[in-house]
């Protein structure tokens, strides 16, 4: 069995930074749904801007917002416009195909990097 990545958005740039929240990263549902994450799970997110990387879970944020937002401690690593890679992984014995998307500067779908 492995870690293979399974969902990635890539160069998302962070809307808000809560440190008043319990933990956790907020994710535009549509984002969440093209990469097939889901609510709850576990991803790692990696920021471009200062190097930080911080395993946290989704939650789900307002359809179309475009809505990135780190939270609890992680909003003291990752800041509002860092740009961040978020991704899911899956252990498996079996290859796979990541659903991958390239994202603009305020979150809207630009492209699948893999599919």
């Amino acid at each position: 069995m492995r870690w293979l990545l399974r969902s990635k958005i890539h160069r998302a740039t962070v809307t808000e930074a809560n440190l008043d929240y319990i933990g956790s990263v907020t994710i535009d549902e549509d984002l969440i749904e093209m990469v097939g994450l889901m609510i709850g799970e576990k991803v790692l997110v990696v920021d471009n801007t200062n190097g930080a990387r911080v395993e946290t879970y989704v939650i789900r944020g307002e359809r179309g917002s475009g809505t990135i937002c780190m939270n609890g401690a992680a909003a003291h690593l990752i800041k509002t416009g860092d740009q961040v890679i978020i991704m899911g992984f899956e252990l498996t014995d079996s290859p796979i195909t990541p659903r991958s998307i390239l994202v603009d500067e305020k979150n809207r779908f630009v492209r699948f990097l893999s599919r």
